[in-house]
Protein backbone atom coordinates (compact mmCIF):
# COMPACT_ATOMS: atom_id res chain seq x y z
CA UNK A 1 0.00 0.00 0.00
CA UNK A 2 1.46 3.46 -0.88
CA UNK A 3 1.60 5.57 1.48
CA UNK A 4 -0.61 8.46 0.67
CA UNK A 5 -3.19 5.73 0.78
CA UNK A 6 -2.51 4.14 3.98
CA UNK A 7 -2.57 8.14 5.33
CA UNK A 8 -6.27 7.97 3.90
CA UNK A 9 -7.16 4.20 5.54
CA UNK A 10 -6.03 5.68 8.77
CA UNK A 11 -7.82 8.56 8.54
CA UNK A 12 -11.23 6.57 7.52
CA UNK A 13 -10.49 4.49 9.89
CA UNK A 14 -9.80 7.12 12.89
CA UNK A 15 -13.17 8.83 11.38
CA UNK A 16 -14.98 5.93 11.56
CA UNK A 17 -13.83 5.53 15.77
CA UNK A 18 -15.27 8.66 16.36
CA UNK A 19 -18.51 8.38 14.59
CA UNK A 20 -19.13 4.86 16.73
CA UNK A 21 -18.00 6.90 19.81
CA UNK A 22 -20.61 9.61 18.81
CA UNK A 23 -23.14 7.03 18.01
CA UNK A 24 -22.75 5.57 21.71
CA UNK A 25 -23.17 8.83 23.22
CA UNK A 26 -26.64 9.62 21.65
CA UNK A 27 -27.74 6.11 22.82
CA UNK A 28 -26.99 6.85 26.16
CA UNK A 29 -28.54 10.33 26.04
CA UNK A 30 -31.39 8.48 24.29
CA UNK A 31 -31.60 6.19 27.49
CA UNK A 32 -31.25 8.89 30.27
CA UNK A 33 -34.56 10.90 28.17
CA UNK A 34 -36.08 7.64 28.14
CA UNK A 35 -35.93 6.95 31.93
CA UNK A 36 -33.74 3.59 31.27
CA UNK A 37 -30.72 4.57 32.80
CA UNK A 38 -29.87 7.18 35.79
CA UNK A 39 -27.90 9.75 35.75
CA UNK A 40 -24.54 9.42 36.33
CA UNK A 41 -24.49 11.58 39.24
CA UNK A 42 -26.65 9.87 40.83
CA UNK A 43 -24.97 6.18 40.10
CA UNK A 44 -21.69 8.01 41.26
CA UNK A 45 -23.30 9.73 44.62
CA UNK A 46 -24.31 5.86 45.67
CA UNK A 47 -20.94 4.66 44.62
CA UNK A 48 -19.18 7.71 46.81
CA UNK A 49 -21.54 6.63 49.68
CA UNK A 50 -20.73 3.01 49.67
CA UNK A 51 -17.59 2.58 48.47
CA UNK A 52 -14.79 4.56 49.51
CA UNK A 53 -12.40 5.29 46.94
CA UNK A 54 -11.23 7.49 43.72
CA UNK A 55 -13.32 6.93 40.64
CA UNK A 56 -10.45 6.62 38.17
CA UNK A 57 -13.02 5.24 35.04
CA UNK A 58 -16.73 5.32 34.16
CA UNK A 59 -18.31 3.26 31.34
CA UNK A 60 -22.14 2.46 30.45
CA UNK A 61 -22.75 -0.49 28.40
CA UNK A 62 -25.66 -2.40 27.32
CA UNK A 63 -24.73 -6.58 28.08
CA UNK A 64 -27.44 -8.75 27.03
CA UNK A 65 -30.39 -5.83 27.09
CA UNK A 66 -29.45 -4.58 30.39
CA UNK A 67 -28.07 -0.98 30.69
CA UNK A 68 -25.11 -1.14 32.98
CA UNK A 69 -22.64 0.95 35.02
CA UNK A 70 -19.41 -0.06 35.11
CA UNK A 71 -17.09 2.00 37.79
CA UNK A 72 -13.51 1.21 38.19
CA UNK A 73 -11.92 2.46 41.74
CA UNK A 74 -9.10 3.11 42.99
CA UNK A 75 -9.01 2.38 47.10
CA UNK A 76 -7.29 3.41 49.69
CA UNK A 77 -5.16 0.57 50.33
CA UNK A 78 -4.10 0.47 46.70
CA UNK A 79 -6.33 -1.92 45.32
CA UNK A 80 -9.00 -1.88 42.17
CA UNK A 81 -12.29 -2.32 42.77
CA UNK A 82 -14.41 -2.76 39.01
CA UNK A 83 -18.34 -1.98 40.82
CA UNK A 84 -20.64 -3.01 37.81
CA UNK A 85 -24.24 -1.52 38.68
CA UNK A 86 -27.31 -1.96 37.16
CA UNK A 87 -28.19 2.25 34.99
CA UNK A 88 -31.59 1.60 35.75
CA UNK A 89 -32.36 1.41 39.32
CA UNK A 90 -28.11 1.77 40.65
CA UNK A 91 -28.14 -1.77 41.97
CA UNK A 92 -24.84 -3.55 42.94
CA UNK A 93 -24.86 -6.17 40.49
CA UNK A 94 -20.90 -7.27 40.93
CA UNK A 95 -17.74 -5.73 42.77
CA UNK A 96 -14.23 -7.45 42.41
CA UNK A 97 -10.96 -6.62 43.47
CA UNK A 98 -7.52 -6.51 42.20
CA UNK A 99 -3.54 -5.56 43.55
CA UNK A 100 -4.71 -6.07 47.29
CA UNK A 101 -1.32 -5.10 49.14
Amino acid sequence: MSRPSLALALILAGAAGLALAADDHDRAREALAAGQILPLRSVLDVVERDHPGQVMEVELEREHGVWIYEVKLLRGDGTLQKLELDARSGELLRSRSRGER
